[in-house]
């Protein structure tokens, strides 16, 4: 009798988990990007290490290649990415009215940006923090040293309310210089109108690396004052886009782990780890699962490189450490779950 009722109770307990995950609808985004031909990407473009512009006008940088991960999985080719540029006031407008498709643009994930903006963070490509720069004649060794300080700060920013909530924390006063353009913020620096510039522990190695000779006049404090997980943010309610976005980048973490690059990627066709069999779209039907093709995981790394490679011709070059930022092996928390 028991076994007859499991048996007649297994078609119900199907039927019970097609309902629990049922065939998810198109995706808007992806219908707009593949008609389109590109992905629009919401970047900085002014912040060397993240995305900014070379010497022959093309973008470079960890966002700039998260951008292009993305484009090399939906269309076989990282180059069929619109980079476009957005302000720390019009970020989250544009993404919200359509203007980009994904934001990847240091910005930090947080509760109220995703309860409130209608977005959600696909992925962390930089684990980062609140920090502070300051010229070495102020005298200052630490963060704790700034009682009374002037500090440049964009308005809007998590930056902006790290920043106070630091001061108020130890019972110091300090004056916010508040600019909205981040190379007015720079300029007001350099010219001595705020005693301390505070930004990400990334934009302000990257800044104090763009000058050049001058770079040893200028220190980064030592303290980092709170948590910017920087990553990529896309719209509620497309959960096929989202998906997309997020995988592409933990197919970069993935191949890391591997040990494959975008050097040695085609050495691997005969090989018999499953893991990267299925990283290589050579077994299994993960690209069906997205809506993308099998080779989608294998154009990400052939084109872009995996997460180590992309780190090191980007903050890397402008010496900023792995840090936490190692893969999860390597004593850090960058960690993807598993491809299959």
């Amino acid at each position: 009798m028991t076994l007859t009722l499991l048996r007649r109770a297994a078609p119900l307990a199907t039927a019970a988990i097609a309902l629990a995950f049922p065939v998810l609808a198109q995706s808007p985004t992806v219908d707009a990007v593949r008609q389109r031909g590109v992905v629009n990407c919401g970047i900085a473009g002014s912040t060397p290490g993240m995305s900014a512009p070379d010497t022959q006008g093309v973008m470079r940088g960890i966002d700039a290649d998260s951008c292009r991960a993305i484009a090399a999985a939906m269309f076989g080719d990282a180059t069929k990415v619109r980079f476009v540029v957005t302000t720390t006031q019009n970020r989250f407008t544009a993404l919200q009215a359509g203007e980009v498709d994904v934001l990847i643009r240091s910005t930090t994930w947080t509760l109220g940006r995703e309860a409130n903006l209608g977005g959600l963070f696909a992925s962390v490509n930089f684990y980062d923090g609140t920090a502070f720069l300051v010229r070495k004649d102020l005298g200052v060794a630490s963060a704790k040293d700034l009682g009374g300080a002037t500090v440049c700060v964009a308005p809007g920013s998590t930056t902006e309310l790290a920043v106070a909530d630091f001061f108020r924390l130890h019972d110091m006063q300090f004056t916010p210089i508040l600019i909205q353009d981040i190379e007015e913020i720079r300029k007001a620096f350099l010219s001595g109108r705020c005693d301390a510039y505070s930004s990400d522990a990334s934009a302000l190695a990257s800044f104090r690396y763009s000058q050049g000779p001058n770079a040893e006049s200028f220190l980064l404090l030592p303290e980092i004052i709170s948590k910017e997980p920087l990553g990529a943010m896309v719209r509620k309610g497309d959960d096929k886009w989202f998906d997309i976005v997020r995988w592409s980048y933990f197919a970069q973490l993935t191949a890391e782990e591997l040990g494959v690059t975008s050097e040695n990627i085609d050495e691997f066709a005969d090989s018999t780890n499953p893991s990267i069999r299925r990283l290589l779209g050579l077994e299994g039907e993960l690209g069906k699962a997205l809506g993308l093709d099998a080779k989608w995981a294998y154009n990400v790394v052939k084109q872009v490189g995996n997460f180590g490679q992309m780190w090191d011709r980007t903050v890397g070059a402008i010496g900023v450490q792995r840090g936490i930022n190692n893969l999860w092996t390597k004593g850090g928390i960058q960690y993807a779950p598993p491809l299959r």
